[in-house]
C-alpha cells in the first residue's frame, strides 16, 4: 500500500488533522509506535481527538485500531511517543495506570457484573461518592439511557441493547474526559445493532461527552460518527468528516475500503476527461484542472454512479458477476477496456449474468481521481 502522496495531501486537506478548525483537544497520540514480538503494529502514528466529539477508528482487522484504543486507555505502553489527555502526558516520558486517566471504556462484551442489579451495575465505579450524589447520578444516568424502570434487574433479565445501555451508563458514571468503545455493537444481532447506533450517539451528544468507538464496519462508523479516522497497516490513513473520506477519499485504499469502489482509466485533454464510459467535463471531476492535461488518470466510481443495460448492438461490456441483496442486486461489468466497474440496480431490473450491455455514467456528484496505478486491478481489488 502506497503512502499518502503530497499531491493528494494537497487536493484532499481532510486527509489530515488540523487543530485550527475543531477547537479545544482533548486527546493527543503524537507519532505512537508498537510492536510485537518485533512485528510492528502501530506505526507513527498521529491524531488529535476534540472535545465533545465523536470519532471512529475505521479499518479491516489486524490494522491496528483495537491497539490504538488500548495505548489510549493504558493497557498497553508504547514502544514510542506520547499520549496526552487534556494538558497531561500519560504515556512518553512517563506512565499514567489505567485507573488514574480519567478514561472510561465500553467493552464488547459489556462486562456487567451479574450478581448486582442494573443501578448497582451503573453505581460500582462510583462507590467512594456520597450516597446522595451516588443515588442522584444513577438516577440521571438511567434516565439518560431509558431504563429508569428497569434499575432493580439483573443482567440476565435485560436484553443484549439494554445490556448496552446499561454498560454505557457505567462507564459515564464517573463523569470522564474520554470515553472508548471497543466494538460497541459487535455482540448484537443485525436489527438491535442498527437500532443501538443510533441510541448510543444520542445518549453521547446529551452527556457531552468526547468518545472514541472502534470497528471494522463501515456502515457503523459512517452513521455515529462526526470523523472517520481510516486505518491500515497500522497507520492513519486519512482522517475527516464521513462525507468527506467516502466522497474524497485521500487513497486508494479509503476509496477501496469505503464502499466497492471501482477505477475506470482515463486520459486527460481539451477540458474533459476520456474514458471507455465517455467524456467527463474537467469540473465533474473534483480538484481537476488544464495543467494535469495529457496525464493518465483512473476515476473512481461507486456502484450507483454506474448503469447497465442488457444490448444486442455495440456493447460496452459483460456481466460477469452478479449478487442478489434483496432490494438491490450488485453486478460487475468487464468493460471491453479490459477495466471493470461495479454497479447497483433495482432487484426487479432485467440484467442478466453473461448479458452484453451497455455502461453509463450517472453520477449526480463530482467524481475523484488517482494518478494511474498498474499495480492496481482494474477493479480496485487489493
Amino acid at each position: 500500500m502506497r503512502a499518502v502522496s503530497s499531491e493528494l495531501l494537497e487536493r484532499f486537506p481532510e486527509a489530515t488533522d488540523d487543530a485550527r478548525t475543531h477547537g479545544e483537544s482533548v486527546l493527543e497520540l503524537d507519532g505512537l509506535e508498537k510492536s510485537y514480538d518485533g512485528t510492528s503494529v502501530i506505526r507513527e502514528l498521529s491524531l488529535s481527538v476534540y472535545d465533545g466529539e465523536l470519532l471512529t477508528l475505521l479499518g479491516p482487522s489486524g490494522c491496528g485500531k483495537t491497539t490504538t484504543l488500548r495505548l489510549i486507555a493504558g493497557l498497553e505502553r508504547p514502544d514510542a511517543g506520547a499520549v496526552r489527555i487534556g494538558e497531561e502526558t500519560v504515556s512518553g516520558a512517563g506512565f499514567t495506570p489505567p485507573e488514574d486517566r480519567d478514561v472510561g471504556v465500553v467493552f464488547q462484551e459489556f462486562a456487567l457484573f451479574p450478581h448486582l442489579t442494573a443501578r448497582e451495575n451503573v453505581a460500582f465505579g462510583i462507590d467512594d461518592w456520597a450516597e446522595p450524589e451516588r443515588r442522584r447520578r444513577v438516577d440521571e444516568l438511567l434516565e439518560l439511557v431509558g431504563l429508569a424502570d428497569h434499575d432493580d434487574k439483573p443482567p440476565e433479565e435485560l436484553s443484549g441493547g439494554q445490556q448496552q445501555r446499561i454498560a454505557l451508563a457505567r462507564s459515564l458514571a464517573p463523569e470522564p474526559s474520554l470515553l472508548l468503545l471497543d466494538e460497541p455493537f459487535s455482540n448484537l444481532d443485525v436489527d438491535t445493532r442498527v437500532r443501538m447506533r443510533e441510541e448510543v450517539r444520542e445518549i453521547l451528544k446529551a452527556a457531552g461527552v468526547t468518545a472514541i468507538s472502534v470497528t471494522h464496519d463501515q456502515e457503523e462508523a459512517m452513521s455515529i460518527s462526526d470523523r472517520v479516522a481510516v486505518m491500515s497497516d497500522g497507520r492513519i490513513e486519512q482522517v475527516g468528516t464521513p462525507e468527506a473520506v467516502f466522497q474524497q477519499p485521500a487513497s486508494r485504499f479509503v476509496a477501496d475500503f469505503l464502499g466497492h469502489a471501482s477505477f475506470v482509466s482515463g486520459r486527460l485533454a481539451d477540458g474533459r476527461v476520456e474514458t471507455p464510459l465517455g467524456c467527463v467535463p474537467f469540473d465533474r471531476v473534483d480538484g481537476l484542472t488544464e495543467e494535469y492535461r495529457g496525464t493518465e488518470v483512473d476515476l473512481m466510481v461507486r456502484p450507483d454512479d454506474v448503469r447497465a443495460e442488457a444490448t444486442t448492438t455495440d456493447p460496452d461490456g459483460e456481466i460477469v458477476h452478479r449478487r442478489y441483496l434483496g432490494p438491490t442486486v450488485l453486478y460487475r461489468v468487464e468493460l471491453e477496456s479490459g477495466d471493470v466497474v461495479g454497479c447497483m440496480h433495482n432487484h426487479d431490473d432485467e440484467v442478466s449474468l453473461d448479458d452484453h450491455v451497455r455502461v453509463r455514467l450517472d453520477a449526480d456528484h463530482d467524481l475523484a481521481w488517482f494518478p494511474t496505478d498498474r499495480e492496481t486491478p482494474p477493479d480496485g481489488t487489493r
